[in-house]
């Protein structure tokens, strides 16, 4: 890979592996997860937007394409964005990001449904295996008290990620990346604009949470879907999705480095049994010809499918889709 190549992926490995502090700076300041997401959105849709519109055809684009459009938006961004920003009030940015990190194991498994046929074997079924067993070390002490909740909201993000890129690659393939994303994030932010109107911050945010929000719309949403892209120009679709396994050891160092949160035993072992969960459950045996349907842009692979079907390939059509985002 060339230097270019390897600068964009040490990026990708950085702007999807710091929203989830980001999202601790700003419901610690404290700001309602509604605002969170609409800033979020805003930032990310009026960055993209008029890339999308000059591409044109968009309005013919979202004509021919709303159902599943629609469908995506709510499960990758409109949902899992709120659940996954009211869980870190009281998660840990890394425990939240590790968390994330089942997301391709959760993805194998609901493959199944979406028409995969490739048959798991042995190495992917204890893929399986690791990866929920290091959820459940990270998880078994937090089942308790208001954390209880907060795991069933990361829960919901984790199925979200997972189910999103799926429909994506089924349906949206053809729909190039700009004018898939941008109009998501213009509709979350129409959503969610109501209540964080009914939630604005009586007096201005400090500068460390006003920057963490223009990060988090800025960096993690709009900049990070068009480096990805030239990512995969540059180093192909397979080694592009590699960089997604770097996240969740950002978000853990990110943590403690800047939030002083503590680095445990348990977590260095949910980390080690969910990485390497995460390699075998979505690694294809040996000549198997895999349906590349899973795929993930938040924090970890998905596959191909997500990179063709989100990201948008040259060789296919430019562009289509990618997002973000922890």
């Amino acid at each position: 890979m060339t230097a270019r190549g390897w600068f964009l992926f040490s990026l990708m490995g950085v702007v999807w592996g710091i929203p989830y502090l980001l999202i601790k700076v700003a419901v610690d300041a404290p700001l309602s997860p509604s605002m969170v997401v609409f800033t979020r959105c805003a930032l990310g849709a009026a960055l993209l937007l008029p890339f999308a519109v000059r591409q044109g055809g968009l309005p013919a684009t979202v004509r021919t394409h709303w159902r599943p459009m629609l469908a995506f938006a709510c499960i990758e961004i409109i949902g899992p964005w709120w659940t996954l920003t009211d869980a870190e009030r009281h998660l840990s940015s890394s425990t939240a990001g590790l968390l994330i990190a089942g997301v391709p194991i959760v993805g194998v498994a609901l493959a199944r449904f979406f028409g995969e046929t490739e048959r798991l074997g042995v190495r992917r079924v204890v893929g399986l295996g690791l990866g929920l067993a290091g959820v459940g070390v990270l998880t078994v002490p937090h089942l308790t008290g208001g954390d209880a909740r907060s795991l069933a909201e990361v829960l919901i993000t984790v199925i979200g990620y997972a189910t999103a890129p799926l429909i994506a690659a089924r349906y949206l393939k053809d729909v190039p990346t700009l004018q898939l994303i941008a109009p998501c994030l213009a509709l979350a932010a129409l959503v969610y604009a109501p209540a964080a109107a009914m939630t604005w911050p009586s007096a201005m945010p400090s500068a460390s949470v006003l920057a963490a929000l223009a990060t988090l719309g800025v960096v993690c949403t709009a900049v990070a879907f068009v480096a990805f892209l030239e990512l995969i120009k540059e180093a192909g679709p397979t080694r592009a999705t590699v960089f997604t396994y770097v996240n969740p050891a950002v978000a853990v160092a990110a943590g403690a480095i800047f939030l002083s949160e503590p680095l445990t035993a348990a977590i260095v072992a949910a980390f080690t049994l969910i990485l390497a969960g995460s390699v075998l459950a979505t690694a294809s045996g040996q000549g198997a010809v895999t349906r590349p349907v899973t795929w993930s842009t938040r924090q970890t692979s998905r596959a191909d499918g997500r990179v063709k079907s989100l990201r948008g390939l040259p060789e296919e059509r430019p562009g289509s889709t990618g997002q973000g985002d922890g």
